[in-house]
């Protein structure tokens, strides 16, 4: 695996290259990074050029300007940023989960000469639902919790009315690699609190520039249902698609690696592109 740094507008982009071939952005979505991808990618890496960052503001990807209520056109522009410096000229396959899912949307609709495929996984498109007033008030009360109390009290209600399990603290018995990971997540979760959820959940798809063969929906096959699902078949709806169920649940990419890759192989067989 190779590492490098990219330096945006406000942020230097950390950012991990594995295997060889067509190349494959993977784009995680809240709190996560690049760690997450990582079972994933070294699977995926038998036969692409696998791509993977941390967000702006996330983990190793430090802003370089005073933090501000990001956009998800933001994330696109890192992504399309990134693509031109790791994969010029050559368009990638791109799988994004939640934000991640919409990021991709992003750079489908303004740069749609770099992706070939785009599949996004359970995207937090919550603005296309009919009670979505709802579920804003709700994150302006997740937000002010988080002000008021902290950041797992926050987490918590937030999980607690998605329907996900979030994040568990940091344990001394983990191995280190995982107890890290789980401490750049924890820290992540103020960014995420602060200055995205509240502006991401305003994020409206180009409907029209997503009805194409380029683009997938999915979502995780595991029960109970959660908003995820509600967000990824509203979408759904509008685009008049169908969506397919990948193993596991929100992050079934990283509890089911070796099932999600064999998953996601097929959808990109399936949406081959131009």
């Amino acid at each position: 695996m190779e590492t490098g740094t990219l330096t945006v507008p406000g942020a230097e982009i950390h950012y991990e290259v594995r295997g060889a071939g067509p190349p494959l952005l993977l784009i995680n979505g809240g709190d996560g990074d690049a760690a997450m991808f990582g079972p994933l990618a070294r699977l995926m890496a038998d036969h692409h050029t696998v791509i993977t960052f941390d967000p702006r503001g996330n983990s190793r990807s430090r802003l370089t300007a005073p933090p501000q209520p990001q956009r998800i056109e933001d994330r696109g522009d890192d992504a399309h940023l990134l693509l031109a410096a790791v994969a010029p000229g050559e368009p990638a396959y791109v799988f994004g989960t939640s934000y991640g899912g919409m990021t991709g949307m992003d750079l489908l609709a303004r740069h749609p000469d770099q992706v070939r495929t785009l599949v996004a996984h359970e995207p937090f498109t919550i603005d296309l639902l009919p009670d979505a007033e709802r579920w804003h008030a709700l994150f302006e009360e997740v937000h002010a919790l988080y002000r008021s109390e902290g950041l797992r009290p926050a987490m918590r209600r937030f999980g607690e009315e998605i329907g996900v399990d979030i994040a568990p603290e940091p344990d001394d018995a983990l191995p280190a690699p995982a107890r890290d990971m789980l401490a750049r997540i924890q820290a992540n979760g103020e960014v995420c609190l602060e200055y995205e959820l509240r502006t991401f959940t305003r994020f409206r798809p180009d409907i029209a520039g997503l009805r194409t063969e380029r683009f997938a929906l999915v979502t995780g096959e595991q029960q109970p249902r959660t908003l995820m699902h509600r967000t990824t078949e509203a979408l759904a709806e509008r685009l008049g698609t169908r969506v397919t169920e990948f193993p596991g649940g929100h992050v079934g990419y990283l509890t089911h690696p070796k099932e999600f890759a064999v998953a996601l192989r097929g959808a990109f067989a399936g949406h081959p592109g131009d």
